[in-house]
């Protein structure tokens, strides 16, 4: 207020409008697994949550995608397979991929956390446990996405590690694959979704949901020889040659087979094999690395020539296309919140980048899925004939909860607890009156009103969607004024999907 001592004129400026609550973002996940590199400068970022807008901000702060490196073994004459391949260790990291399932799938900003680098020996449940301190620091993140936990022989210590941060935190929720999701379900002890289902527990369910199978992508769109382990190129070579030796028979294609022998030696020479106890390490490197053009102007001679190359290389493409589904779904809750609402449920939307689900489900084995006797419902990812792929589900793992079945209840409850809380924040310590308690009242319910009006909230007028209570003696008492406390109670009628529609068709009598 002016201290009116001075003669003048005094310029007294007055709010025309009180405080509004701003809706807080829904869909910034937090992508938690193994990174070829974690580093900003010179500070490490190894179990620190760090922002990004894209592909390219994750490659500049950690590094590209793994090197796939598979062991080629011909297979023994008379066996029913030409070959074997074994992946290597760093072929079974799926962070990168899955990040860019996210951005294809209509994903914004996000943030990482590198729980250590693809050369990380010992890999284990405790690695994805032991970042969560430092998100509990990091407010924005709205999920939980840690695809690299299905390849973990101790992934089952994850899920209720997470269901409990996230209750803890009452602001995001965990989007969880299921461990062997690639395979159609096996019998009793080997049902890979009966052993999810126990290692998620029983508390906190609401704030999860999962998904099954996973997907064939098409993410990696070329591999070539480079994709074979050093040490087992040169079995790879005695094949190739064996192929080509096969197909071109007689005089006439001597010549070619000369030429593509040497081609198959050159592939040697460009990716060489270890070195030899004993020998130095510089014999088995080149003296100038070969350059991209070189690895693909040979590729496409082998491929062009050989068709255990072709079978070789379609099959590891097929297998780094692989992945478990959290990442386009995590992108999928972002298109969706995006461009209709958090309040919709985030199912019947087909999957980006995706040629097919692993498995083909039926309408009889979704049953199970959807729900099971315990509640712990898996949604189902499915095939449809001219419509793609789907997500065909929208519930959380507590599906036998009418308030928490559903998982766009839950992402809209939570959007509008933080919201309202965020906006809470500028009345701590004003006065406890009843001055205060209207206009807190008042901001929240013109916030209700503006979700009621975007769809958010269901009721033919506000007062069937949502009603604001607070102070004395509706959610207070003198005593609770007395020791500081502001109480204020919200009820709302979030929107549910129409999940089953049934049709009814009757006749009618012919009336002339």
């Amino acid at each position: 207020m002016a201290q009116y001592k001075v003669p003048g004129v005094y310029i007294v400026e007055k709010d025309a409008f009180p405080n509004s609550v701003v809706e807080v973002a829904t869909a910034v996940p937090a992508f938690i697994g193994y990174t070829e590199s974690a580093a900003n400068g010179n500070d490490s970022l190894i179990g620190v949550p760090w922002p990004i807008q894209s592909m390219a901000d994750y490659e500049r702060y950690f590094g590209g995608a793994p090197a796939p490196a598979f062991d080629f073994a011909a297979g023994e004459k008379g066996a029913s397979a030409p070959y074997t391949l074994t992946a290597g260790a760093n072929s079974q990291f799926l962070l990168y991929y899955s990040l860019r399932m996210y951005f294809d799938n209509g994903g914004g900003p996000c943030y990482i956390v590198s729980t250590g680098l693809y050369t990380k020996q010992q890999r284990a449940a405790q690695d994805f446990l032991d970042v969560l301190g430092a998100l509990t620091r990091t407010p924005e993140p709205t999920m939980l996405v840690a695809p690299d936990v299905v390849l973990l022989s101790d992934a089952s210590k994850v899920p209720p590690i997470f269901l409990g941060h996230c209750n803890t935190m009452q602001s995001r929720v965990s989007i969880f694959d299921v461990p062997g999701g690639d395979k159609v379900r096996g019998v009793s002890p080997n049902d890979q979704i009966e052993n999810f289902r126990s290692s998620v527990g029983t508390d906190f369910l609401n704030y999860g949901m999962a998904y099954y199978p996973w997907i064939n992508t098409q993410i990696v769109d070329s591999v070539d020889f480079t994709a074979i382990s050093p040490a087992t190129l040169g079995a790879f070579a005695t094949a190739l040659t064996a192929d080509v030796t096969a197909t071109l028979t007689g005089a006439n294609n001597q010549a070619k087979l000369t030429a593509l022998t040497a081609k198959i030696g050159e592939m040697q020479k460009l990716v060489p094999a270890p070195a030899a106890d004993g020998a130095k390490s510089d014999d088995a490197t080149p003296a100038t690395p070969p350059s991209p053009q070189q690895i693909m102007s040979l590729h496409n001679v082998l491929r062009t020539s050989s068709k255990l190359y072709v079978q070789v290389m379609d099959e590891i493409q097929t297998r780094l296309n692989l992945l478990p589904p959290s990442g386009a779904i995590a992108g999928i809750y972002g298109r969706v919140d995006a461009s209709q609402g958090v309040f919709k449920a985030p199912a019947n939307v087909s999957i980006n980048s995706t040629v097919s689900p692993t498995v083909n489900l039926s309408d009889y084995e979704q049953e199970d899925l959807n729900v099971p006797l315990d509640g712990k419902a898996v949604n189902a990812i499915r095939a449809f004939r001219g419509m793609g792929t789907l997500v065909w589900g929208a519930r959380t793992l507590d599906g036998n909860s009418q308030d928490w079945r559903y998982i766009n209840v839950r992402r809209t409850l939570i959007m509008l607890e933080q919201s309202i809380k965020y906006a809470m924040q500028a009345y701590v310590f004003a006065p406890n009156t009843a001055t205060t308690w209207v206009t807190v009242q008042n901001m929240i319910e013109n916030f209700l009103t503006n979700q009621w009006k975007a769809g958010a909230l269901s009721g033919a007028k506000p007062s069937d969607a949502f009603s604001v209570a607070i102070g004395q003696p509706a959610t207070m008492t003198g005593d609770d004024v007395l020791n500081g406390l502001m109480k204020v109670l919200v009820k709302v009628a979030p929107v549910r999907p129409a999940e089953f529609i049934e049709l009814t068709f009757q006749q009618q009598m012919q009336t002339s």
